[in-house]
C-alpha cells in the first residue's frame, strides 16, 4: 500500500452485503467490544471460507448511528463523519497486522452508544483505541 492510499477510504473497504452484515451480527464468529460511546464488532474471516460475500480488501467497515439517539440527520451524519475520518486516519494498524497473512480479513461495524455529540479528536482517540484492540486480538 502506498502512502496516497494509506489515507483514502474507498468503497470497496466498506460493507455493503447484506450477507456479510448478518453473519457479522447474527454469526457466532464475531466478537464485540466497547469504549464508550462507541461499540465495535467485528468478525475475523478467510477469503476461501466466504469468497461470494467478501470482495478482496483485507478490511471492510460499518459505521451505524441509530435514529434513537439523535433524531436530526444533519447530528447523524456528523458523527458518522468523524467515526470513518478516523478509522481512515488509523486503519494501517489494522492493515498492517493482516498483511503477514494475505488469506485472512476482518469486517469491522462500529455502532454509536450515546446522545450526546463529541469532539472530533475524542471520537479520533477512541476510534484509535478500538482499532489497536481489534489488532491485538486478531
Amino acid at each position: 500500500m502506498s502512502a496516497s492510499e494509506a489515507l483514502t477510504l474507498s468503497k470497496k473497504e466498506r460493507i455493503c452485503s447484506r450477507t456479510l452484515i448478518e453473519k457479522l451480527f447474527n454469526g457466532g464468529g464475531s466478537h464485540s467490544m466497547t469504549f464508550f460511546p462507541l461499540r465495535v464488532v467485528y468478525m475475523p474471516m478467510t477469503h476461501e471460507a466466504d469468497e461470494d460475500a467478501w470482495d478482496k480488501t483485507q478490511a471492510q467497515m460499518l459505521i451505524s448511528v441509530p435514529k434513537r439517539y439523535f433524531k436530526r440527520a444533519v447530528k447523524r451524519n456528523r458523527v458518522k463523519r468523524q467515526v470513518r475520518d478516523a478509522y481512515r486516519k488509523h486503519k494501517s494498524a489494522l492493515l498492517s497486522k493482516l498483511a503477514d497473512s494475505p488469506q485472512k480479513s476482518v469486517a469491522v461495524a462500529f455502532i454509536w452508544l450515546d446522545s450526546k455529540l463529541y469532539s472530533s479528536n475524542d471520537v479520533e482517540w477512541r476510534v484509535q483505541n478500538l482499532i489497536s484492540r481489534i489488532a491485538e486480538k486478531i
